[in-house]
């Protein structure tokens, strides 16, 4: 099984947090045998994360999508997502 992790999030592409959270789910998925072939990083814009969602899906079996700070009054990704 393949999957592929996005991480949503300006602070993550100007360098204000590390995204610590691709690595711990990679780390586990491994362990229960998913391999991950791909891990992006994108901001938080209503078109990107729909194009990066579909792009991902064409690729992979299993989808993670985490942000960088967690829910932010800005955040779009849910609303992005309905």
């Amino acid at each position: 099984m393949i999957a592929e992790i996005i991480t949503i999030g300006d602070e993550i592409l100007i360098g204000q947090i590390v995204d610590t959270n691709s690595a711990h789910i990679a780390q586990e998925l491994n362990k229960i045998g998913i391999s991950v072939h791909q891990i992006t990083s994108i901001e938080d814009e209503h078109d990107h994360i729909l194009t990066t969602l579909k792009q991902a899906y064409s690729r992979a079996d299993v989808i993670l999508i985490t942000g960088g700070l967690g829910p932010t009054k800005d955040d779009i990704t849910k609303k992005s997502l309905m």
